[in-house]
């Protein structure tokens, strides 16, 4: 851990001294998903919409839970009945899920 965090500190000191250095007004402007940063004469920024970060993360969400169907379907053979039942509990509480996000609207953009 002492060499990784030296190697680590070294790297960063070296940067510092040997790296170019032309600091601009651009450079230190935030930058939020391709959307340049409107700053109101208040200099308060608008509101993002979440809608986009919900939609990932429901889409993660439903990914990850699929992954574990594959993984289910490689050991089929072996889990017998328990696994049928297994897996159909999982479907149900996914099943559940979806209809909880679709009557939440969570997946709607207007």
């Amino acid at each position: 851990m002492l060499v990784a965090a030296a190697v680590g500190f070294l790297l960063n000191v070296l940067s510092r001294f040997a790296g170019p250095r032309r600091p601009s007004k651009v450079k230190y402007e935030s930058y939020e998903c391709g959307v340049p940063t409107d700053v109101s004469k208040s200099g308060v920024r608008e509101n993002m919409s979440v809608k986009y970060y919900v939609t990932a993360l429901l889409f993660i969400l439903f990914d990850i839970e699929t992954v574990f169907l594959f993984l289910w379907a490689k050991i089929f053979s072996q889990l017998g009945w328990f696994g049928i039942v297994e897996v159909f509990i999982f479907l149900v509480v996914l099943l559940c899920g979806y209809v909880y996000v679709l009557k939440a609207r969570a997946l709607e953009w207007d």
